[in-house]
Order: structure tokens, then C-alpha cells, then sequence
């Protein structure tokens, strides 16, 4: 197995995302479009799967990160379990082929109508947020004469090193039950009829790259469970959550997230009780690298002391670089000039639609194929219709080249 995994990195190491023989496919594509390189993708989903299973951790795609049917049914194949955190997640996950049991629901918000599908389709657990939450499930499981599963999602006031938006597991967060209502949580879990405690929750944020984080979220679920067990309450099931991030400055370099360390961490500091199963929910660091944003070239403008790259893609079809500022390591596929700087925005009416400043590119001219990398999370799943904007379609690596 740990060949196996060598052989994973050696490959993705020197994976070549954008072939000759693929460059000149997109051209007789419109654009703009979404590319997943499903090899890609196969290669991440089997270094997840080796290093998980080496503890017997389960892992549960967190479908926020995208939900493109072929992308989910190549997961489902892998045999990981659905995360998700609205009603309509829970029915996708169902339709695509996850069972039932390998579905969880999380979510801040859930609505009576979500819930009680969920109910009536007796998925594995609810990752419940609050006390006033438990006691709607409690009504409608009573109504349904169902019982709902329930792992507590506890906020640990641990910090996560990652943008403000995406932080959850902080006592200034929305999310989670605090820790100093958890006592009187678990002693009052015995008054709903139709609730069955299975476990504990914890997500501390996304696109963590400091593996120090979760070594003290790790160190702090410790702290919870001795102080429970000292209440005679040991679960069965705790879910660290996911976050794990991925490198978008360097995509090349690093396609796949290290989930070597990653597992190990959890595998080395959690003090695991007997017959206790650990679960992960994972997203971003899945699918982020196989997909990118494929945009052609409109217009070359220049201003007073910069040059604009005017591309035909914006923030509908990509928001997260308008929405956190984020940054994607941006490509010109057809030039091999020398490189210049350019700001490529994109063609909606807001002045927030750009995808970089002062980002070097080989020297562009117009009709130019650029590649916006890392768009696999967060991408396709963010579209909006703003300016009536057309869908973007979605094209495949396997589909491409047969």
C-alpha cells in the first residue's frame, strides 16, 4: 500500500494537465467552460482512500465543495460517504447512489421540510447545531414515528489559520454548540423521545494549511471526551470535520494535498475509544486541483499604468476570488511569448470581477485559451446567472480524449 501511494505522488508530481493534444480539443470548444481532469481526480480520490483506511477512518465528500454528477459518481465509486448541509445535497447524494447510511446532514439552518425528508429517508445521522434544533427533530421524528440519529456539533473555540469567511470553530462563529452549554445538552438528551445520541461533531474551517490546527482541535476533543466519560457518556462516533486546504499558488507543484500527515495527525493524537469510528468530511482538498475554468481571450486594453486582459469568463462562473480575494494560479495556454502583467478581469458589470492583478502572463493576443487552475471546489457548484449570464458546461479529461 505505501508503494502504491509513492507511486501516487510520483505521478502527480509530474502530471501534465494541459496536454498539446488537449489544448487543441478546447479550441473547438465554447467557451467559457469547466475542465476536470478525471485521472487527476482517480489519483486524489486513491491517496485518500489508502491513507484513511490505514486507521479505519471514514471519509464523507462534503458535496458543497461540487456537485457535478460525474464528479460525484466517480467518488460514490470510491466508496466515501456523503456530507451535506441542505435538503437538496441529501437528495442528490441519494439519487447519485450514496446509501443511505453514508449519508450525514449538517447544516446551521435546516428547515422543517429538509429535515423530514431526511427522516423519511433514514439517513445515518443529523449534524445537529443547536438545543432549539434538537427539539424541531425531536417533533417531527415523533410526527414521522421515526428516530433521528444525532452527532452534536460542538464549536471547540479552536482557530483556524485561514481567511475570516471560512473560520467555523470559533466561539465569534454562527456555528456549533458552545462548550459550556454541552453539559446540560447531553444531561437533558434523555427528554427527547425520539433522538439517539450517536456522537460528536466538530468542523474548524476550510483551506487549512497548518496541520497545527488540527493537531489542537485533535487535543481538545481529547479534553471533551475525558470530561464526558467522566459523566459515564462515551459515543461511538467522532467527526473531526474537514478542511484541509490545497496549494493554489503552485498547483503543479503540489496536486495532491498531503493526507499522509494528515490522517496520521488524527491517527497519533486522538485518544480513540474502543469500538469508536472516526469520520472526516472532506471537499475542497478532493476536487479543488482536477477542475480549472477554461476562458478565452476578448480584449487587450490598456490603461494609464496597467494592461487589462479582458477574458470571457467572470465571477458567475467563479466568484471566490471577488467573494474572498482569493487567489488562482492563472495560465495562458496558446502563447509562448515573453511574459507580461496583466489584470484579467472579466466581462460582468461589477468592478469587483477580477481574477488577478499584475498577474505575469506569456504575452496574450485575442482568442488566447487562459486557464484559471484550482477551480474544481468552489467553482461550478458558486455559478450565478447574474447579467443573464449562459451555464457553463462541464467538460471531461475521459470524454475528451475518447
Amino acid at each position: 500500500m505505501a508503494f502504491l501511494f509513492f507511486i501516487i505522488i510520483f505521478v502527480a508530481k509530474y502530471f501534465c494537465m494541459f496536454s498539446k493534444e488537449i489544448i487543441e480539443q478546447f479550441q473547438n470548444i465554447e467557451t467559457p467552460f469547466y475542465y476536470y481532469d478525471t485521472d487527476l481526480l482517480a489519483q486524489t480520490l486513491q491517496a485518500v482512500k489508502s491513507e484513511s483506511e490505514k486507521y479505519g477512518f471514514t471519509v464523507h465528500y462534503a458535496l458543497k465543495a461540487n456537485v457535478n454528477d460525474q464528479i460525484l459518481r466517480q467518488i460514490h465509486n470510491f466508496g466515501f460517504g456523503a456530507d451535506c448541509v441542505s435538503g437538496n445535497e441529501v437528495k442528490k447524494a441519494l439519487e447519485i447512489g450514496f446509501k443511505p447510511d453514508h449519508v450525514v446532514f449538517a447544516g446551521v439552518g435546516k428547515s422543517d421540510k429538509e429535515i423530514m425528508e431526511a427522516l423519511q429517508a433514514d439517513i445515518f445521522c443529523f449534524n445537529s447545531e443547536s438545543v432549539q434544533e434538537l427539539e424541531v427533530i425531536n417533533e417531527l421524528a415523533i410526527k414521522l414515528q421515526k428516530t433521528a440519529k444525532i452527532a452534536l456539533r460542538i464549536n471547540p473555540n479552536v482557530q483556524a489559520d485561514t481567511h475570516k469567511y471560512i473560520t467555523t470553530g470559533t466561539s465569534e462563529n454562527k456555528f456549533g454548540i458552545n462548550l459550556h452549554e454541552l453539559d446540560s445538552v447531553i444531561d437533558n438528551f434523555a427528554n427527547y423521545s425520539n433522538l439517539k445520541l450517536i456522537g460528536l461533531h466538530f468542523h474548524i474551517g476550510s483551506q487549512i494549511l497548518d496541520l497545527n490546527n488540527f493537531k489542537d482541535l485533535a487535543l481538545k476533543i481529547n479534553e471533551i471526551q475525558d470530561n464526558l466519560e467522566k459523566k459515564g457518556v462515551v459515543l461511538e462516533n467522532i467527526n473531526v470535520g474537514g478542511g484541509l486546504g490545497i496549494d493554489y499558488k503552485n498547483p503543479d507543484e503540489n496536486l495532491i494535498s498531503n493526507f499522509k500527515d494528515y490522517f496520521k495527525n488524527f491517527a497519533e493524537l486522538l485518544k480513540i475509544r474502543k469500538h469508536q469510528k472516526v469520520h472526516f468530511e472532506l471537499g475542497r482538498a478532493l476536487v479543488a486541483q482536477c477542475g480549472s475554468l477554461i476562458s478565452k481571450v476578448l480584449y487587450l486594453k490598456k490603461g494609464v499604468s496597467k494592461q487589462f486582459l479582458i477574458i470571457d469568463a467572470g465571477m458567475t462562473e467563479l466568484i471566490r476570488p471577488a467573494l474572498y480575494q482569493a487567489h488562482h494560479h492563472i495560465q495562458n495556454l496558446t502563447s509562448d511569448k515573453i511574459a507580461q502583467n496583466y489584470d484579467v478581469v472579466g466581462p460582468i458589470c461589477e468592478s469587483s470581477d477580477c481574477f488577478g492583478k499584475e498577474i505575469s502572463l506569456n504575452e496574450a493576443q485575442r482568442g488566447d485559451l487562459i486557464a484559471i487552475r484550482s477551480a474544481g471546489a468552489y467553482g461550478e457548484v458558486m455559478t450565478s446567472f447574474y447579467n443573464l449570464r449562459d451555464k457553463a458546461k462541464a467538460i471531461y479529461k475521459n470524454e475528451l480524449l475518447n
